[in-house]
């Protein structure tokens, strides 16, 4: 088992809310460690938008806590009530993902509001130690870095797609082996997806940095597509392949325009990285693909409704073909602006 990077901060995070706390002389960190807890974010961006939104929230909240606290006292059904009217507010804000901590501000503050003012400021003061202690290790330790580990889940994602797609119609992978990689393979995808929304929310100040940004933006998308892309074939082809009347006759053409396509996106990402030459050609020959479209029209002649099935699988092989050389063109326009 490893040890995760937003692991470890949330751990430091809570340690220097506690060291904070007691270098303030709080009378317990426990609030200001819990409210390091809930502020930790996987991306800077996030962290400040987490910081902003949790600030709007909690004073907000807080001020509702005192005004119960003065017309209704310090009883449990009023603080229930309050809970309640503070939920209420947070999704009338869109700020749903700050109730926790809010949550604990309204408690925090009603209880101890019954001591006097002082007493309810400084729980407020705990929230804003733990958010503060929250941001800064975020910042300083380790910081987020989508973009990067956006590169290395697209090449994780690659390699296990090309397993797959090597041995799908030769099907000489054990099932139980295949099953397993291709739940690893989903699961890469989900953590691409979230990737690229962590990269997206990334903020540039000058204004070359946010058009050379953008131009990323687009080139993530892309890559994304084609591994999607890729994940339709195959789909395709366990869905449609073996079930095709004659299908034994095509295994070997097929199995070389699928083996062709996958190093084609291989090449390109090692493109992308700057390890292939810029004049190097790598495009498949589009002449071949030509030839398999002519002789499955002439297949699917002779009897349409049992050979449509390998005509799916050669439209998805052609699609992800497309996607491919999008990818392509657009890595050598970013490559060219940076340029």
């Amino acid at each position: 088992m490893t040890i995760g990077a937003r692991v470890l901060k949330t751990g430091l995070a809570v340690a220097l809310a506690v060291y904070l706390s007691n270098l303030l002389e709080f009378p317990s960190p426990i609030i200001a460690a819990v409210a390091s807890i809930f502020t930790i974010q996987p991306s800077i961006s996030r962290s400040w938008q987490q910081i902003v939104d949790q600030l709007q929230t909690n004073v907000l909240g807080a001020i509702v806590a005192l005004a119960a606290v003065r017309l209704f006292g310090q009883t449990p059904i009023a603080v229930g009530l309050v809970c309640i009217i503070v939920i209420l507010i947070s999704i009338r804000l869109r700020m749903e993902n700050t109730i926790g901590l809010t949550l604990v501000t309204v408690v925090a503050v009603m209880e101890a509001n019954q001591k006097g003012w002082l007493f309810a400021v400084e729980r407020f003061l705990m929230v804003l130690t733990g958010m503060g202690a929250a941001f800064a290790v975020n910042i300083l330790v380790i910081p987020p870095r989508p973009r990067k580990l956006f590169t290395v889940q697209v090449q994780e994602a690659y390699t296990q797609l090309s397993l797959l797609l090597r041995m799908a119609i030769s099907n000489e992978m054990r099932e139980d082996v295949h099953r397993k990689e291709k739940e690893k393979l989903q699961g890469t995808l989900r953590k691409l997806d979230e990737a690229y929304l962590l990269f997206e929310e990334e903020r540039s100040l000058l204004p070359q940095r946010r058009q050379a940004r953008a131009r990323q933006l687009i080139l993530s998308k892309h890559l994304i597509k084609a591994l999607h892309q890729g994940v339709d074939l195959l789909e395709v082809v366990e869905e449609h392949y073996f079930s095709a009347a004659g299908a034994e006759a095509w295994a070997q053409r097929f199995d070389r325009q699928i083996e062709e396509l996958t190093k084609y996106h291989e090449q390109i990402l090692l493109k992308i990285e700057g390890k292939m030459k810029p004049s190097a050609a790598i495009e498949p020959e589009e002449e071949r693909e030509a030839r398999l479209i002519n002789q499955l029209t002439d297949y699917m002649r002779d009897d349409p409704d049992e050979h449509k099935r390998l005509v799916f699988v050669a439209s998805a092989m052609l699609e992800y073909a497309y996607h491919l050389r999008r990818l392509e063109r657009v890595s050598d326009q970013v490559q060219q602006r940076a340029d």
